[in-house]
């Protein structure tokens, strides 16, 4: 018997409410786009076969996940697939997580379903086109949506905790099955619990964002913090390197460190140069210069970003114009600061994001002055 017997069936109730809600859920998400795939036998037949397998996947968001990420599907196509069909992305979201344009992503889009509808086996998940060949794919879907919660495109709030939770809880799902259980998994659910540790302190008492530098370190999450940690340690293994690892490294680094000024930016220009090597792309040069700033000084930061190549694919991005502008503040040069802060608020993608840029606007003035 438990200790609280109440208590451990009101908790049991309500998990098993939360398992039929997302059930439900995941029905009315899948029935436009595939609930017709489950009419006919040559359908249903392997998902029951697959079910009953040894290592099968229990979970059905999961389960679909790894469905439409079909073999003939490229990777990127993949991805935009299970964004848009199952976690509900708009192709403006999935353009702004991947730095790409709309049109792009709607072709892409449009292909992958194309595939899907023609294919006899989207829910065999057996042999070798099966969960080892799909999970980098999926691994990619979960951290674009944990990344959408913590600092997405949404029109309607810049920090997502409801996103993050079913990121994390789809990555400890693939930590229970033997065969997703690999070390990328590791680092990808440590860079998660990392992250989700600081979500306390990215918001204000008034419901602010706060840069890293503003935030109150005695609210991050203490327990997720560990969590994360020794899931980094657990990701130690084998002799892969992933974007994961190096990503979850430089978050094990911001959270360890005391302050801002304590932090070792050091390393983390180290980890930032091992991640733009295996992994380039505007977003990566760009927190690297900002690292670069942090360590060598703001002029040095500008030398980064006016170096990135394909920097073009940020100019839609709000916080590009908003890391140029806080470095040009940190010069001393406010009118300059204020323009590329202009620039940053035009682009601003919901009221949080305007609020910040505002403030960073009123700084300038204050410098001005």
């Amino acid at each position: 018997m438990p200790e609280n017997p109440s208590a451990w069936l009101m908790a049991t109730a309500k998990n098993r409410a939360l398992d039929v809600l997302r059930r439900e859920r995941t029905a009315r998400t899948f029935a436009p786009e595939l609930g017709r795939l489950l009419e006919t036998e040559w359908t249903l037949a392997p998902v029951l076969e697959e079910l009953f397998e040894p290592g099968a996947i229990k979970d059905d968001q999961l389960r679909m996940m790894f469905s439409c990420c079909h073999p003939r599907l490229a990777e990127h196509q993949q991805v935009a697939l299970v964004l848009h069909i199952l976690c509900g992305f708009s192709t403006g979201e999935i353009a702004a997580a991947f730095v790409s344009s709309k049109a792009a992503i709607e072709k892409r889009i449009s292909r992958a379903k194309k595939v899907l509808a023609g294919s006899k086996k989207l829910f065999d998940l057996s042999g070798a086109s099966g969960l080892p060949a799909r999970l980098s794919a999926v691994q990619r879907a979960l951290y674009l949506l944990f990344n959408e919660g913590y600092h997405g495109a949404s029109a309607e709030s810049a920090v997502r905790a409801d996103l993050c939770r079913e990121a994390m809880r789809l990555a400890a799902l693939l930590l229970e099955n033997p065969v997703t259980a690999t070390p990328s998994t590791y680092a990808l659910s440590a860079l998660m619990c990392l992250d989700a540790a600081r979500l306390p302190g990215r918001l204000d008492a008034a419901g602010n964002l706060s840069s890293l530098s503003d935030q109150d370190r005695s609210l991050w999450d203490a327990q997720l913090l560990a969590e994360g940690q020794k899931l980094l340690e657990l990701s130690a293994t084998g002799f892969e390197l992933t974007t994961y690892h190096l990503e979850a490294a430089i978050a094990a680094i911001h959270t360890s460190a005391p302050s801002v000024e304590g932090t070792d930016w050091g390393a983390i220009v180290s980890l930032y140069d091992r991640l733009k090597t295996i992994a380039p792309s505007p977003v990566v040069a760009l927190n690297r210069a900002i690292a670069v700033a942090q360590h060598k000084g703001p002029e040095r930061g500008l030398e980064e970003i006016r170096a990135i190549v394909g920097s073009d694919r940020l100019a839609d991005y709000p916080f590009y114009h908003a890391a140029l502008g806080t470095l040009e503040l940190r010069c001393n040069r406010p009118a300059i600061a204020r323009e590329h802060f202009r620039a940053a608020l035009a682009l601003a993608r919901n009221p949080m994001e305007r609020r910040f840029l505002e403030q960073r606007l009123d700084a300038c003035e204050e410098n001005d002055a």
